[in-house]
């Protein structure tokens, strides 16, 4: 094994790692220490070689370089050791395959719900209508046998204080997706629960149309795993708000890597044609059943996103903090 130093583009061609990424794991991450000649070329050393072996292997295995740079060789091979792993991922809390669960609020639409009809109609995997009230007052007061993961409420008038009740009982019970039927409203709470999250639509609505709801808050693919998000669960909330997107973006302007800002870019256009196709959802009756697909993969593809963002901030070691609540209401 020789001693002479190595310049960096010999130690990219020994190691497989491309010149860029050992830049980054070095200014970044304080993975090597080189020397410099009298020209201010750097000169990595045999252990360096070694060293940067250990950490592409250990990238590929799932270690994250900002927690393993600053460790020496012989701490990077024992975590190289094999240690002993689940032969599956942990599973998801039981609950049928292909089955989504529903509480139900309001006089009438727990039996429209429960309907062969309605299931026919209904556009994605079968409900399980776990509660049944009356009223928000009933709801309130007898509580929820287990948390569902969509609300659907009816009610008469929508005025501030039943939009924040509902809110409130969503929150209280960890609901990930609420959708609101009602009969007359101020267009200033419409447009307050809408900018929650909340799918609001103005009634009667037929079985087709509230089919058309449920489903566009539905992943897309729900046949197999995607990117750590489960299959059979709901589109999870948006957790980056367009502040946190564009600070990412900025970030990246100064890094070799351009993928912290394609990503961010890429979030927020996502999230905002998802937003528009759950208005064009909530409005346009005539068009209801396109607009769920399309808010359903724009969903899709935006929490995908997301998951992205975080190994990409993870591995490159930017600090990152969900904007929004998990039910999907914002902070603040």
């Amino acid at each position: 094994m020789t001693n002479t130093p190595f310049r960096i583009g010999a130690l990219a061609k020994m190691t497989g790692i491309p010149v860029s990424t050992l830049r980054i794991w070095e200014v970044r991450h304080h993975a090597f220490s080189p020397s410099k000649t009298t020209g201010k070329h750097r000169l990595y050393s045999q252990e360096d070689v070694h060293k940067a072996g250990l950490l592409k292997e250990l990238s590929r295995q799932g270690h994250a370089i900002s927690t393993i740079a600053l460790l020496e060789a012989a701490a990077l091979e024992r975590l190289q050791q094999p240690q002993k792993v689940l032969s599956r991922p942990p599973e998801a809390p039981k609950q049928p395959a292909g089955t989504v669960s529903l509480a139900v609020i309001g006089a009438g639409i727990a039996d429209r719900v429960a309907s062969g009809k309605f299931i026919r109609q209904f556009l994605g995997s079968s409900l399980r209508v776990t509660d049944s009230f009356a009223d928000l007052a009933q709801a309130d007061a007898a509580g929820f046998r287990e948390p569902p993961q969509i609300l659907l409420v009816k009610v008469n008038t929508l005025h501030d204080s039943i939009r924040k009740q509902i809110q409130a009982l969503a929150l209280k019970q960890g609901v990930a997706h609420t959708v609101v039927v009602y009969g007359f409203a101020q267009e200033a709470v419409v447009q307050a629960m809408r900018m929650a999250g909340t799918l609001v639509r103005r009634g009667p609505v037929s079985d087709y149309e509230l089919s058309d709801l449920i489903s566009s808050v539905l992943l897309v693919d729900t046949a197999k795993s995607l990117g750590g998000i489960h299959a059979d669960s709901l589109i999870p909330p948006r957790k980056y708000s367009d502040d946190t997107l564009s600070r990412v973006a900025g970030i990246s302007s100064n890094m070799l890597c351009e993928c912290p800002r394609h990503v961010a870019e890429l979030i927020a256009q996502l999230a905002s044609f998802e937003q528009y196709s759950q208005e064009c959802l909530n409005k346009n009756e005539e068009d209801a059943h396109l607009h769920a697909h399309l808010h359903a993969i724009s969903g899709s593809a935006r929490a995908l996103f997301e998951r992205a963002l975080e190994m990409v901030a993870q591995h490159e070691n930017i600090p990152l903090m969900a904007d929004f609540e998990p039910t999907g209401g914002r902070i603040g």
